[in-house]
């Protein structure tokens, strides 16, 4: 088959039930110069049975390992290395899509040559598919009603010194190469993998927004991202990311100073609340090892924020 423009990664596990709808709607698109990559990771409910379905669809092939890898992000790294399109997109196996998601998609793609990723505004959906009032869009501070083009090392500072702005990759469609060149994803993650993925992409490339709703983002109960959510592997792999960012932004500013702020609260939250910490002394050496791959000013002001942080903790409580 000739070269495709758009390369589509399906990571799949356990979502049997949601898994005809996502590849129906990748399917149908409007756009159909792509192949699509399914990779399931030995799930033991009846995503095969489903998947024989598709198997002798043309442009779908499916990779079905015995033996479950332990890392979404795994799956990503093999996904883009068997890619051959120009555009990649991860899809998320529980998710679904307008048919128009691609044909809106690439074409900013194809018209601005300096983005490197374009996110659409996402619907949030229950396990049945019934839309829910939750906003996917982060941070809610900043103008989301509206298409933008944004410096990439700019949006990094405005968004994802927040939190992972981009937490649902369905809603994403980048270029192989600037994946590439950021390196792979880091597979030593959990969760935030992600995260760290858009801040590199991002550091070296433009940001797009569609303010069009195009993607259906599905939250329940059933998800790494639920189950990890608000614990120790959560905080960690946060610091690590804002580690990350702090040693490529300016050192200085409001920004900066958010950052070190938030970075502070969480090591403070568990610091004062160990009985919800069983290894509390293992946490906080790993906090602190990541402390020491700042430089001075970084090290300085988190040290003052901890310090704020307790004093006020224990003396008003708060």
């Amino acid at each position: 088959m000739a070269k495709p423009k758009v390369s589509i990664v399906v990571p799949s596990y356990n979502h049997g039930r949601f898994l005809r709808q996502r590849l129906d709607t990748i399917l149908n698109q409007t756009y159909q110069d792509f192949e699509v990559f399914v990779l399931d990771d030995a799930s033991t409910d009846d995503t095969r049975q489903v998947l024989a379905e598709y198997a002798t669809r043309s442009r779908v092939e499916m990779i079905l390992r015995q033996k479950n890898g332990g890392s979404v992000f795994r799956q990503w790294n093999a996904g883009v290395a068997l890619a051959r399109g120009d555009y990649v997109w991860i899809v998320e196996s529980d998710d679904y899509a307008d048919e128009r998601f691609l044909e809106e998609l690439a074409a900013v793609l194809d018209y601005n040559p300096g983005v490197g990723l374009v996110k659409c505004r996402s619907t949030v959906v229950d396990e049945e598919g019934r839309t829910t009032p939750d906003s996917q869009e982060f941070p809610e501070t900043r103008d989301w009603s509206r298409d933008f083009i944004i410096r990439g090392p700019e949006d990094c500072g405005l968004q994802l010194t927040h939190g992972n702005s981009i937490a649902n990759a369905s809603a994403v469609l980048f270029r192989r190469q600037l994946y590439l060149d950021a390196g792979w994803a880091d597979e030593s993650y959990r969760m935030c993998a992600d995260w760290l993925q858009w801040s590199r992409m991002m550091l070296q490339a433009d940001f797009a927004y569609v303010a069009k709703s195009l993607n259906y983002y599905r939250r329940h109960t059933n998800t790494v991202r639920q189950t990890c959510f608000g614990n120790v592997i959560q905080d960690l792999e946060d610091l690590r990311v804002c580690a990350y960012l702090l040693a490529h932004l300016p050192a200085s500013g409001p920004i900066a100073h958010e950052v070190c702020d938030r970075m502070a609260r969480r090591w403070v939250y568990h610091a004062l609340s160990r009985s919800r910490l069983k290894k509390s002394l293992s946490y906080d050496l790993q906090v602190l090892h990541l402390l020491g791959q700042l430089d001075r000013w970084y090290a300085a002001t988190i040290a003052k924020h901890i310090a704020r942080r307790i004093l006020r903790k224990c003396v008003f409580g708060v």
